[in-house]
């Protein structure tokens, strides 16, 4: 599109799940509900549309073997821009990714610095590895490295124990939360087992990753204090695999990997239901492919969400928790537009007629 170029979105513009208008146009990148005056080279594009969807873990630049090279990292965010993820909370990455906000083809990214772990607890290549005499220190740099979030590592497999163990003593988590809230910062974490999850959030942890552990027990205790919760489903499915991978050297580690695979859905359901938030995240990135937001959100609905929540844990509710403007009188373009209504049938999500970004439509 040229300099005067106006992009005119007709059809169902579904601002809110309630709040459905019939047009919207794009001019100089920005949205309005106001016709232009004078308008000239005016495109047109049919049908229903979102706010650009949300990917609340997603993680551009990441590799098996950690960081991965800018042409990679590029192709990451395009597929994920191509499947309508034009928000992208990247929840830990050793690459320096800052020249995407250049880009006015690609998501915008939230970044979470790189992951921070305990000394060979986690996979390696991925995060600083450390003790937790440092933890505080190193929750401040990433803290001023990204974009208002830090990533701990909070459990991993404990290979003296052979299963899922906590990371980090209770001072220390406590200690550095309360440094990255100080940042102006808010944590969140990785966490697969039950007992990691009580000290992480009564020290104050504003997010947990996968929450495979989430009890009956500890339920109310998030709703309380209003700890949110990316499930990351399409993860979560190759627990079984990991766990045949590994079953030989560590099978009490193996056999509480399926366990929480097992009860994976009823975990989701029940976390919604006590009205703790819940909001979409992939995991893409590292050994999971990109694009796979559409798959994520069925996910949510075949755990039990209804479908117009699930929607809203991908577009405006996400929007709102990330503090980023939907499809607002004057903020950034970047939405998608389907054939038929997503909030009939989430599946609609797998297929966008148009993405646009910064008011640039893409097929």
């Amino acid at each position: 599109m040229s300099d005067r170029a106006v992009l005119h979105v007709k059809g169902r513009v579904l601002v809110g799940p309630d709040d459905v208008r019939d047009e919207l146009w794009v001019v100089g990148g920005r949205i309005s509900y106001d016709r232009p005056a004078g308008a000239r080279d005016v495109r047109t594009v049919e049908g229903w549309v979102l706010p650009g969807l949300v990917d609340a873990h997603c993680h551009v630049g990441l590799g098996p073997n950690g960081p991965v090279e800018q042409d990679v990292a590029e192709k990451q965010a395009l597929t994920d821009r191509d499947a309508g993820a034009l928000l992208l909370r990247d929840a830990g990455s050793p690459s320096d990714t800052r020249w995407v906000d250049d880009r006015e083809d690609l998501p915008k990214i939230i970044r979470a610095g790189r992951h921070i772990a305990r000394t060979r607890r986690y996979i390696r290549g991925y995060a600083w590895e450390i003790e937790p005499e440092d933890l505080v220190a190193y929750v401040a740099q990433e803290a001023r490295r990204g974009d208002g979030w830090v990533k701990l590592v909070g459990d991993w497999i404990d290979r003296d124990l052979g299963d899922l163990a906590p990371s980090w003593p209770r001072d220390a988590v406590g200690a550095a939360i309360a440094e990255a809230h100080r940042m102006g910062a808010r944590v969140t974490a990785h966490c697969f087992a039950e007992n990691s999850l009580r000290d992480l959030v009564e020290a104050g942890i504003d997010c947990i990753e996968h929450a495979t552990g989430l009890t009956d027990e500890l339920i109310p205790l998030f709703a309380e204090r209003g700890v949110a919760m990316v499930p990351t489903l399409v993860n979560i499915a190759t627990f079984p695999r990991l766990a045949d991978g590994g079953a030989d050297k560590f099978p009490r580690w193996a056999d509480h990997m399926r366990r929480l695979h097992e009860r994976r859905y009823d975990t989701v359901r029940s976390a919604y239901d006590a009205g703790i938030p819940v909001y979409v995240g992939t995991d893409a990135g590292g050994h999971l492919g990109h694009g796979l937001v559409a798959g994520e959100v069925a996910e949510l609905v075949t755990a039990g969400i209804p479908p117009v929540e699930a929607l809203s844990a991908t577009t405006w509710g996400a929007r709102e928790w990330l503090g980023r403007p939907g499809l607002d009188e004057g903020a950034p373009a970047d939405l998608v537009v389907y054939e038929e209504d997503p909030r009939a049938d989430v599946r609609v999500l797998a297929a966008p007629r148009r993405v646009v970004v910064d008011g640039h439509p893409f097929a």
